[in-house]
């Protein structure tokens, strides 16, 4: 597997000088798997140029297909979708897939975006790609096939990777976490989290156990997140404490505050360099993620 990052901000997009070097579109990567499968993690803005990439690829043909798996809703999160050239295709297939009681749910959300009074494009049905929408499958533990019938459980497989997915605490709201595996290779994505003052759950501590690379939320500086606690983010801090309790092996800095200048990021990376070695995690490898970064897991 091999991870892109197309947005790294959270909130609203914040293009400028300022943030130029980590750039400032909002949330989307995209994984591929070793098979070549396409998997994309949240729609912001970041989309927009993912999308112009592959249509150079078979998409632009008309012959393409990938799974979105979306975290939450917030529009930081889904921005991306109507401007995603891909989806403009007739031949392409998008399964999508997020946090919803009912598919039919998920599906008046990415709607609502699309009213009139917001968008020109008016409905899903005006997009020439076959799309289909799915709530996703609550983990219970219990391996099924996404194609049977039992697919609203969890975890699940979705091209080749065995998927889990767990909601953490966003505010008055949840934001999914994922864990996409490969054999033995795994990626945690966990952005928009905002634990208790405990921390994480043993349950969500489960789904980031040993992960190869584990994207955290680290929206805000400890001293902004303590001041706005009820918007359900992290820190550094909190990011540091959940790789280091689940003793993974790369920690990724993910969805940074828009009012932050990349100058500012450089020094919340210095520092959660700093918590992690005296947390006792000097062996983990940390990167602040940057638009166009390619990892590999």
């Amino acid at each position: 597997m091999e991870v892109t990052f197309w947005g790294v901000r959270g909130s609203i997009p914040a293009p400028g000088p300022e943030t130029n070097r980590y750039g400032g579109n909002t949330s989307c990567i995209s994984v591929r798997t070793g098979a070549g499968r396409l998997v994309i993690v949240d729609m912001g803005t970041g989309a927009v140029n993912l999308g112009r990439s592959l249509m150079n690829t078979e998409f632009g043909a008309g012959q393409g297909e990938a799974s979105l798996l979306l975290s939450h809703t917030h529009w930081d999160h889904i921005q991306g979708f109507p401007f995603f050239s891909p989806i403009f295709v007739p031949g392409n297939h998008f399964n999508v897939y997020g946090a919803a009681r009912s598919s039919s749910m998920l599906e008046g959300i990415l709607e609502g975006q699309m009213n009139p009074h917001f968008s020109p494009i008016y409905t899903l049905k005006n997009l020439g790609a076959s799309i289909s929408i799915l709530a996703v499958p609550v983990d219970d533990g219990k391996l099924r096939d996404l194609s049977s019938a039992t697919r609203r459980r969890a975890p699940f497989i979705l091209d080749g990777l065995l998927v889990r997915a767990l909601p953490n605490p966003h505010g008055p709201t949840t934001s999914l976490a994922y864990r996409l595996q490969e054999d033995d290779r795994s990626l945690v994505y966990a952005s928009d989290a905002g634990y208790p003052a405990e921390g994480p759950t043993e349950a969500m501590l489960s789904l980031y156990q040993d992960a190869d690379i584990l994207i955290h939320d680290c929206t805000y500086s400890p001293e902004d997140r303590a001041q706005r606690l009820s918007r359900g983010f992290s820190s550094y801090l909190e990011a540091v404490d959940a790789a280091v309790r689940a003793r993974v092996k790369h920690l990724v800095m993910f969805h940074y505050d828009q009012d932050y200048a990349d100058d500012f990021v450089d020094e919340l990376q210095a520092r959660c360099r700093a918590e992690l070695d005296a947390r006792g995690g000097k062996d983990i490898k940390l990167t602040a993620a940057a638009e166009g970064l390619t990892l590999p897991v």
